[in-house]
This record gives C-alpha cells, structure tokens and sequence, in this order.
C-alpha cells in the first residue's frame, strides 16, 4: 500500500498536527491502495497561514515570475506526465491508456490555455475616454480550492494555474478519493520553483477540511467542484465571512437528435456518455430523438453500449474501468433498478456487474429508451454509465423537455439546419452547448447556470475568477 500521510505547506512536506488515517481503495480491486491523513482543523488554520505569509509577496510580484513560474511547471508535467496518468489510474479506476490519453494531458492543455489568456491581460489600464480614471486589476488573496476525483488533473489545473497567474496564494484539498494525483502537482510545483507558501496541499474530506476551508476567516474565495449538494453547503459555509464562492456543479445534459443529424451522431453522443464510465458532469445522458428516427437511434445505442468493453484500469486497451467506489456503485445500481421499475425500456445493461467480472465497482453500460419525463433516471445525475432515451415530434417540445431540468451546465444539438443551431443555441438554458460533435474552442469558459453552478473555467474567464476589479480616479 502507498504511504501519504504528509501535507505540503510553506515549501516542505509536514506531518499532520490534529489529522487522522484514511485509506483509498482501489476500484478495479477492492484492495487497500492508498494510506493518507485527512485534515483536522489545526492542519487547515496552519496551510491558510502558510499562503497569508505568502500572499504580499506573491501578489506584487512582476507578472512576468508568474508566467515563468507556470511555463516551469509544464516542463516538470512532460517529465512527469506517465506518473500522473498512473496515479489517477490507480485512486479513482480510469483505464491506463485512457488516463494517459485525456486525463494526464488535460493539465497541459489548461496550462497552455491559460498562457495564451494571460499574455492578453491588462493589469492597469484606462476607463475608456474617461480622463484619469483608470481600472486595475489585483488578486482576490488567499484561495481555498477544493477539487473532485472525477477528472483530477483537469480540475487541479483549472484552478491551481489561474491563481498562480492572478497573483494569489492557495491552499488546495482534493478529494480523499484522489490523493495522489494532487501530491504528484504539488511535486511538479515544488521542483519548479514555486515560493514556499504560494501553493500549499492539505488531504481531507468534505465536512471536516473543505467546511473548515469554506469557512476560514482569512480565506477570501472558495473555488469548488463536485457534487451540487456539496456545493450548496460550501456557499452556507461560507456565508458568514462574505467570501466569493464559485461553484462548477453537476449536470444532466440534453442531446437533442434531429432526423437530419450525420449518421454517426448516436454513435458519438453514446460513446460521450460512457466515457470515464459516465462519470463526467458534462455527460449527454439524456438522449432526445427525432420520432421518425428513433427506433433506428434506440437499436444503435444498443449495439455501442454492448460493444463497450469494461475491464480494470491496469489493462491496456480502449475499455471503460469501474467508477470510483462503493457508494457509487450502489447510487448507480439503484437508479438502474428504478429506472425498470418506472417502466423504461432496458435495451442494454442492467443491474449488477459484467459477467466476466466478480470483484471491483464495475457497471453495465447501460441504456434506457422510453424514458418519460419526470422519471428518476431522467431527473438525477446518475455518474455512470447509463443512458436515457426518449423521442421527440418538435423542436419546440425537444427544446421544452431539455430545459425542464434543474441543472445547466451543457447541453448538444445534432441538425445539419444552420438556422435550427442558431435558434437551439440561444434557446438552450445552460452555460455551453456543443453542436454536431464540435468540440469548444481552446480558452472558451467551462461552466454552467442553475444547479450546475455558475463558475467559468478555463483561459480569460478562468483567470478572472481570481482577480478583483479595482476603480481608480484622478491617476
């Protein structure tokens, strides 16, 4: 089993002062994996001193340190790209080659982004033509960031990068699921020359660290991504100290299928949701088809699903691995079996483990047709491979049902109609919408509205989070 039980605070791996043992289990094995300490309030108060003391100097220093702080830790990334791809293999069950492919990189890719955000930035700059009026543009302070294990290294850097670059200092708590991946940063970060207190990592759990974080009086912003019941209780948390909070929570994103869609548009929005077995906020899980086609698009679901391989995340090869844990398991195989008992149509998967499978947290691919709205399978979030099938007659009634839902965070469109995309696009209620199968631009913000939370991640917009807009007159 792998040892790490030390915090990094002030440039230095530290023992904990009030924390107490946890252990990660390894999804694809059930086996203990990963021995760590998790935070008391003693570990927390003494990281958020850490990044106080270093906040002055960090704030005011020249722009340019920052860029060359963060350029560094990209050298250290390609040099330690495959142990960051394996860590994450081994805490939260992605297949290795997946890992390596789009969880690793996705570090690299935000980092670069942001580069490219920032070379734009104008620190101080003039209000217009109004004369000697002129805004400024500072780091909010001291930062607490709290990260998921579902996508660690691209969460990790959404956050970490930009308060580097905004000039503030941190104190990041992953989730206890996903240790690892956060201590492989902090090496990256010590190795590249971070100043001792600019970025601090402690381990811990939601209601004892992440509360004490999201309430800390001399924490001046919380960033937070995971579930959105976690996230309404950070914002009551940290209520009382009038602290800015961004929240990137979850989703139940629609994917609306017209009769003219390309060919591979099931195909593709399938595969999209069994992806990291399901477990991405971003995931099309509800599947709304044109009538005339949707038989044909039901039969296709079900032929992609069966041929999704699941097998454990050391294995080589274009498979899904097991979701996270136990209790995910258990939410996943619950909601399969309400969705039967609701009366949707099983046409793929269903409760219980793959056959060649007797140990590990591993799911079906599962895909539902006939689902109604209202059912559970269509309201929840489900994180995990399952999807939801329904058919539609209008644009209208497709465009009612994909926003009758409490999330926000991405929707998607399949029509080769240029006037359809424009009028779905604007008439989509969440914070992106992805259409025929085109990915978001390098830099465009990743965020939601409603239930999903309301932050905006990556390149200009993710630098913005951190940074406070000053007003100056007579300069």
């Amino acid at each position: 089993m792998i040892e790490k039980r030390r915090f990094y605070m002030n440039g230095s791996w530290i023992g904990s002062l009030d924390g107490r043992d946890h252990v990660v289990i390894d999804p694809s094995t059930e086996e203990e994996a990963v021995a760590i300490t998790l935070a008391g309030p003693r570990d927390v108060d003494a990281a958020v001193a850490a990044a106080k003391a270093a906040l002055p100097g960090w704030a005011v220093a020249d722009p340019r340190e920052r860029r060359a702080l963060v350029e560094r830790v990209l050298e250290q990334y390609r040099r330690r790209e495959r142990d960051l791809a394996e860590a994450i293999s081994l805490e939260m069950g992605a297949p290795i080659d997946f890992a390596l492919a789009e969880q690793a990189p996705s570090f690299s890719w935000h980092a670069e982004n942001f580069l490219t955000a920032f070379d734009g930035i104008e620190w101080l700059r003039p209000l217009g033509t109004a004369k000697g009026s002129m805004i400024a543009l500072e780091p909010v302070g001291v930062v607490g960031l709290i990260t998921p294990w579902n996508w660690p290294a691209n969460q990790i850097a959404l956050k970490v990068v930009p308060a580097l670059l905004a000039g503030c200092a941190m104190v990041l708590k992953p989730s206890e699921q996903a240790p690892l991946s956060a201590c492989v940063v902090a090496e990256m970060l010590h190795d590249a020359g971070c100043p001792p207190g600019v970025f601090n990592l402690i381990q811990g759990d939601g209601a004892g660290a992440g509360t004490r974080l999201s309430s800390h009086p001399e924490v001046e912003m919380i960033s937070f991504t995971g579930s959105t019941r976690a996230g309404r209780a950070i914002t009551v948390a940290a209520a009382d100290t009038f602290k800015r909070v961004t929240l990137e929570l979850g989703g139940k994103g629609a994917n609306l299928v017209f009769a003219d869609a390309d060919e591979r548009a099931v195909e593709r929005g399938v595969r999209h949701v069994m992806e990291n077995s399901g477990q991405s906020c971003n995931a099309p899980t509800r599947m709304l088809v044109e009538r005339p086609i949707y038989e044909r698009a039901v039969e296709t679901a079900r032929a992609v699903a069966e041929a999704t391989k699941v097998a454990p995340a050391d294995e080589a090869g274009d498979h899904i691995g097991p979701v996270v844990n136990a209790r995910q398991w258990e939410h996943v195989q619950g909601l399969i079996q309400k969705g039967i008992e609701e009366g949707a149509r099983l046409v793929a998967g269903g409760p219980g483990r793959p056959e060649h499978l007797n140990r590990g947290f591993f799911v079906r691919p599962t895909v539902f047709a006939d689902v109604r709205p209202g059912m559970a399978v269509e309201r929840t979030e489900i994180f995990g491979p399952v999807l939801s099938m329904m058919p539609f007659d209008t644009e209208e009634e497709a465009l009612r049902i994909a926003n009758d839902t409490d999330y926000g965070l991405t929707n998607y469109v399949q029509t080769a109609d240029e006037g359809r995309r424009h009028r779905l696009a604007q008439g989509l209620k969440s914070g992106m919408v992805e259409m025929n199968g085109k990915l978001r631009g390098r830099g465009a913000p990743f965020g939601g509205t409603k239930a999903s939370g309301r932050a905006r991640e990556g390149g200009l917009w993710g630098i913005e989070e951190f940074l406070e807009v000053k007003s100056i007159s007579g300069w």
